[in-house]
């Protein structure tokens, strides 16, 4: 989501763009704090619930939802959130985000090629009436 946010930022303020979709597919597993994403250290620390050096499901779950909060208000900004976790032993994650985001979500079962572009073309094309 970071990455999607800057690289949408960069495009609106060279003028490519005056609209930015992320469309976000997740298992509902978080599994990487941002720091290690940029290259940077955990710092465990950081986070009370870490075990092993590792950060807890917690301290991603925040992070990720935070990123998304701040996504959410950027202008021109949307999110679509494509869940492909089990919904039998579903977490929720995946709707967390979008809701955090105030974005779009789906639940697909089998996240194959043409599901997810199904979804994502029939979700741009809401987001384009509005």
């Amino acid at each position: 989501l970071q990455a999607a946010m800057l690289t949408g930022l960069n495009a609106q303020k060279t003028g490519d763009v005056g609209k930015v979709v992320v469309v976000c597919i997740s298992d509902g597993r978080a599994n990487v704090p941002l720091c290690v994403s940029k290259g940077e250290e955990f710092d465990p620390a950081a986070d009370e619930d870490s075990k092993d050096g590792k950060p807890s499901r917690k301290y991603l779950k925040d992070e990720v939802i935070a990123c998304a909060k701040k996504l959410g208000v950027l202008p021109g900004f949307n999110l679509l959130c494509i869940d492909t976790e089990n919904k039998f032993i579903s977490t929720g994650i995946a709707k967390e985000i979008a809701d955090a985001a105030m974005g779009k979500y789906h639940q697909i079962a089998k996240a194959d090629g043409k599901a997810i572009a199904s979804v994502t073309n029939q979700a741009l094309n809401a987001m384009k009436k509005q």
